[in-house]
């Protein structure tokens, strides 16, 4: 081979490469984070967990991204060890899927079906609608990862058949057929196909790269099988890497990776080369084909699967035995378990990133609800211990705030579909809302613990006004909660009028103590307090309002907050004015 089929050679493996991982990605960003999700939820069951990863690898093509996802879901603590055996199992199966996709390649013949099912015949025109999808979609359409699927299909081909054209001449080279002859030795063959696919880290990659010699027929069974050995021990690295710095079940996860791929090779090549010592198969001696290359790596992965299943609790044990406990473990668990599930493997897969995201969001509206409504409590009802409550989930609301902050502007830069790259914004603008609720809940406790040590009190009925208007607070707290984590831009407009009543109730409040304080029915100082009480609860509701305006514009890119909330559109709007009406009618001061 000269020079220029050196530089084919290459080409072809980065047109392979880039096809590959673009038709994966393509294929990731059109389910959603959909795949992600049934593995999170169906994965109960052993078999069932069996059956889900080699489903979701067959989609994906990639049985180390699959893996790299189980080691974050342990990690985060959504799946267990038993229920991420099954899935790593699976795996190894699904991944089988490229090879027989590749093997197309191989396809010959002279009869118009076979021509056409040959990828040189149909992958110029799956380019081309690939091309014109990807072109005219909008960007994060369905349409675009329709096309960045079918182009990448067609550049993994055309990568295949390229690499296939430029290693063509090795079978009349001497020296070439001499090295594939050394690889027959089974432990260097097994080295081989290791080192390879740790390299490029993708068992389909290096599977591809064999099936595409396989066509210049150099390259026989004896030296392919211990090659394709190999190759599933390499696919571990991924993984191993991935479990650096997680937890110590999300290296248990890893470890259970690489063991069930060394156990299931080290058994199949005892066995496969105990036998040939006596029935000495022939066909070791004949070329291999790429659909040859495909059985094989099927039915060794099938077969191990099939031996190893009944032993996969050992297989866990085994890992377990490997990276043994700490003694700070458990602490460690339960300090990081609210947010646990925002693992950073799965910033590349943002759609589900996204969806874990909005899930632990939407935890923090609940803690900023509780946390407000708690305080509220205080107020008529004061005791140490709910005080301390609130201060607690004060602090867990800006521990959210910040590891969700950090979290959403990793997310920023990814490749998000449009609506993804809504609720981002969305998510990003609400932050602050909700921490800010917390902040008012100790304000108000403040406050309230304020009253009692200096042993004040409100008048009767300035009590029996704070609660009415607590009951207005709870329910536009109720309600901005509700349209946030379920993204109802209808009742979210309802928010805004409830907000008005708000403030008109607290003026109002402020006007009638005033008057009370004037005629001696309050004193000085109870009064500043409650000043501060209202002035949180007005705040709460303003937060509250900026929520549900960020959840509104889901649905538009150029409402801005300002417009939204400006008096004169407000004056204009019927539904604003109805609902004002009518909510004014309900909410009144005793």
């Amino acid at each position: 081979m000269d020079i220029f089929g050196i530089l084919s050679m290459v080409g072809g493996l980065a047109l392979f490469l880039y096809g590959m991982t673009t038709m994966g990605d393509g294929l990731v960003r059109l389910s959603g984070g959909r795949l992600e999700k049934i593995l999170e939820k169906l994965t109960q069951n052993r078999l069932m967990a069996l059956l889900l990863g080699v489903f979701v690898t067959a989609v994906i093509q990639s049985s180390s991204a699959t893996t790299v996802m189980v080691v974050g879901f342990v990690n985060s603590g959504i799946m267990n060890l038993n229920q991420a055996v099954g899935v790593i199992m699976g795996a190894n199966i699904g991944t089988t899927v490229t090879s027989w996709i590749l093997s197309l390649t191989g396809i010959s013949g002279s009869k118009i079906l076979l021509r056409l099912l040959n990828p040189s015949s149909f992958s110029p025109v799956l380019a081309l609608i690939g091309i014109i999808m990807l072109m005219l979609g909008k960007e994060g359409s369905k349409q675009k990862n329709i096309g960045t699927i079918l182009l990448g299909f067609a550049v993994l081909m055309f990568g295949m058949e390229t690499m296939s054209d430029a290693v063509s001449p090795l079978k009349d080279d001497a020296a070439f057929t001499s090295m594939m002859t050394k690889f027959s030795n089974p432990l260097l063959g097994l080295l081989v196909g290791a080192v390879l696919t740790a390299i490029i880290q993708s068992s389909s990659a290096s599977v591809g790269i064999l099936q595409a010699l396989c066509l210049s027929g150099t390259v026989s069974y004896a030296t392919a099988i211990p090659i394709i050995m190999g190759q599933n021990i390499g696919t571990c690295v991924t993984a191993m890497i991935s479990s650096v710095g997680a937890s110590k079940n999300a290296k248990r996860a890893a470890f259970i990776h690489l063991y069930f791929n060394i156990i299931g090779t080290t058994i199949f090549m005892i066995v496969f080369y105990s036998l040939n010592a006596f029935l000495h198969f022939g066909f070791l001696a004949d070329s291999a084909s790429a659909a040859g290359i495909a059985v094989i790596h099927s039915l060794f992965n099938i077969s191990a699967c099939i031996v190893l299943f009944p032993f996969a609790g050992g297989l866990v044990k085994l890992a377990t035995l490997t990276v043994r406990d700490g003694k700070n473990e458990e602490k460690q668990k339960e300090e990081n378990a609210a947010l646990a599930a925002l693992d950073e493997r799965f910033l590349d897969r943002p759609a589900f990133a996204m969806q874990l995201a909005k899930e632990a969001m939407d935890e923090m509206a609940r803690i900023s609800k509780k946390a407000i409504l708690l305080a509220m409590e205080t107020t008529h009802d004061y005791t140490e211990e709910k005080v301390q409550e609130v201060v607690d989930l004060e602090q867990e609301g800006d521990h959210f705030e910040d590891v969700l902050g950090t979290y959403l502007m990793k997310l920023s830069g990814r490749n998000l579909t449009v609506n993804d790259s809504r609720l981002l914004n969305v998510m990003l603008h609400s932050l602050s809302d909700f921490e800010r609720i917390s902040d008012h809940a100790i304000n108000i406790t403040d406050t309230v613990t304020e009253l009692h040590k200096q042993g004040l009190s409100l008048s009767d009925q300035g009590q029996v006004e704070l609660n009415s208007l607590g009951v207005a607070v709870r329910d536009i707290m109720d309600l901005t909660t509700d349209i946030f984590i379920t993204n109802d831009t209808k009742h979210a407009a309802d928010v805004e009028p409830l907000e008005e009543v708000i403030d008109d109730l607290v003026l109002e409040m402020k006007q009638r103590h005033i008057r009370r304080l004037r005629a001696g029915r309050c004193s000085m100082e109870a009064g500043l307090l409650l000043e501060d009480v209202l002035t949180n609860y007005e705040r709460v509701s303003d937060h509250c309002s900026n929520v549900a305006v960020a959840v509104i514009e889901i649905q538009t890119d150029d409402l801005e907050t300002h417009e939204y909330l400006n008096e004169e559109i407000k004056a204009n709007d019927e539904h604003f004015k109805t609902e004002y009406e009518r909510l004014k009618r309900i909410y009144i001061l005793p």
